[in-house]
């Protein structure tokens, strides 16, 4: 496997919301702000071995935090919601 495309998917993103996601064949994934939607697509398929049907992605803001008294932002990343072909599945534990 080529070390580009698991540059380009950082981690799967797992909260209540992409669980229930996973039950209809979509994913959620934290990917590199610079990547498109193709090298998303390309990565996801040889990664996983799957076919991706579709991809949304959504650029994350920063946050401000704070920690005593000092102020800053927090990392920004790119989400992508990737739904899959009919009947294919991800193991992400």
């Amino acid at each position: 496997m080529n070390t580009k495309y698991l540059e380009i998917i950082k981690a799967p993103l797992v909260t209540e919301k992409s669980s229930a996601l996973a039950q209809q064949g979509q994913y959620v994934f934290k990917v590199d702000p610079k990547a498109n939607k193709v090298e998303i697509k390309n990565a996801i398929e040889k990664i996983f071995k799957v076919h991706v049907a579709s991809i949304s992605t959504i650029n994350a803001k920063t946050k401000k935090r704070r920690v005593g008294r000092y102020t800053g932002l927090t990392n920004r990343y790119k989400k992508a919601i990737v739904k899959l072909a009919e009947g294919e599945t991800i193991d992400l534990n």
